[in-house]
């Protein structure tokens, strides 16, 4: 027994250690991403927006929006990108093989009929059955084509578009009327950008009208409060850290532009992954260092894509769970880049990082959580290792969540009533507390699926946007 004991105690303080590097990093990221965007609204009062999307040098873009049963929001979708405040772009909407009415919606509401436009196949798809023209909307195509899942949809889009942009968006979301702007202006001034991605913020409970957010709220419940803060410290300023050093590995398939000429060169999104959006990413990032390319990977703070969350504790596990599987088939299938030199920050530091931590993490918070609570039941008291772990793994977790809520105010203050923020500070800290351990479990649950070569995409429920 005492054998055993001084074995925990070694993985305890191997526990302890492994939060502190983790959550400090987490920590370091969030505050060079604070910097990051205070420099980036300093630069955008300089940019006159306005006239450089009046000039002859700007970019029309091809936004393609794949769906697969959604009935429920892709009209309000499609009404919120064709609003979009930009000079020359077309909307293509991929109908994945719905089973509901997607198709039939579009039909009528978009007065939809056959279209003689030549649908190439550069990029090998699952069969187009038709493609649409609308009467009432010259720019806007759908395309009508086998169920082949969401990589294979973008694809077929990229195949048909016909401008140099490529921006991919999800059907359950929506965008800022200024967000294509917005993100598409480091297009013009910097030739080395390939790739961009901009923030992905809750829908749920939020005043919609016309297809743009008009009032932020924050729901009442509380599994979708638990996620906003996940949204605010993981895919902002998480994201807007990573981006600053170079090495951002996800652009989110919700709302990213791309040159569509490297999109092509690296065979488009993969079919063989759940996590398409993360392995093209990381097939650019590889492409451009191989040929030895300067080139710029960036993620903007300020263009806004909303989406629906889920608010079943069995959905956003299934989703979780598929994330999980698809960070971990993304990896594998780009594991040469692995503590390669060759590839830089990106290869020593950046895909390590996501191999240990954000892959192989969930065993050893497990195993963490697991062997504290034996080192207390054998010795029956409370040592150092078990507050340096309560301080490592839960304080550090609350003043991470802490520190995003602060840079949030500091910075958008999209949340403006005291009641929500009060909330959001509460949830910071009651997140740690079951929340995260949660969240930690379907990670690992999404581990096994990735080793037994588990397949399901899994389902999310639509409802419509509330206007």
């Amino acid at each position: 027994m005492e054998n055993f004991y001084y074995f925990l105690l070694v993985f305890d303080y191997f526990a302890v250690l492994y939060f502190f590097l983790v959550n400090g990093t987490y920590i370091f990221l969030n505050v060079k991403a604070f910097f990051s965007i205070k420099n980036y609204w300093t630069s955008r009062e300089i940019i006159d927006i306005e006239n450089l999307f009046q000039s002859e040098f700007y970019k029309p873009v091809s936004i393609i929006i794949p769906a697969y049963n959604e009935e429920l929001t892709i009209v309000d979708n499609i009404i919120s990108i064709l609003s979009l405040q930009y000079p020359e772009l077309e909307v293509i909407v991929v109908n994945d093989g719905s089973k509901d009415n997607t198709i039939e919606e579009l039909k009528d509401y978009f007065s939809l009929v056959e279209s003689s436009r030549t649908y190439r196949d550069d990029l090998a798809t699952q069969p187009v059955k038709k493609v649409y023209d609308s009467l009432d909307y010259p720019n806007l195509v759908v395309i009508d084509k086998e169920n082949g899942g969401k990589a294979d949809s973008l694809n077929a889009g990229i195949n048909i578009a016909q401008f140099p942009l490529v921006c991919n968006i999800d059907a359950d979301s929506l965008i800022d009327d200024q967000a294509l702007q917005k993100i598409v202006e480091p297009f013009y001034r910097d030739w080395r950008v390939i790739a961009a991605g901009g923030t992905i913020r809750v829908a749920n409970e939020c005043g919609i009208k016309g297809g743009q957010v008009k009032e932020v709220r924050l729901s009442k419940k509380p599994i979708v409060r638990f996620q906003v803060l996940e949204y605010l410290r993981a895919f902002l300023f998480g994201r807007v850290g990573w981006a600053s050093l170079n090495s951002l590995l996800i652009i989110s398939g919700a709302f990213g532009v791309f040159k569509r000429k490297y999109l092509l060169k690296v065979g488009g999104y993969s079919t063989r992954t759940v996590g398409e959006d993360m392995e093209l990413v990381l097939k650019l990032n590889k492409e451009m260092q191989k040929s030895d390319r300067d080139y710029r990977v960036l993620f903007f703070p300020d263009p806004v894509c909303w989406t629906q969350v889920p608010e079943e504790i069995k959905i956003l596990s299934s989703q979780r769970r598929r994330w999980q599987r698809g960070l971990g088939q993304s990896l594998l299938m780009n594991k040469e880049i692995f503590f390669n030199k060759n590839y830089g920050l990106l290869g020593l530091f950046t895909y390590p990082f996501y191999f240990f931590v954000e892959l192989l993490g969930p065993v050893i918070e497990i195993l963490g959580y697991i062997s504290i609570i034996l080192t207390v039941v054998i010795r029956g008291r409370i040592n150092e290792v078990v507050i340096l772990f309560f301080i490592t793994a839960i304080l550090m977790g609350v003043l991470l969540s802490i520190l995003s809520l602060f840079f949030e105010e500091m910075t958008f203050h999209k949340y403006t009533k005291l009641k929500d923020k009060l909330s959001l500070v509460l949830y910071a800290f009651l997140e740690n507390f079951g929340y995260r351990q949660l969240h930690t479990f379907w990670r690992l649950r999404g581990l096994f699926d990735l080793f037994s070569k588990k397949e399901s995409w899994g389902s999310q429920k639509r409802k419509k946007f509330n206007d």
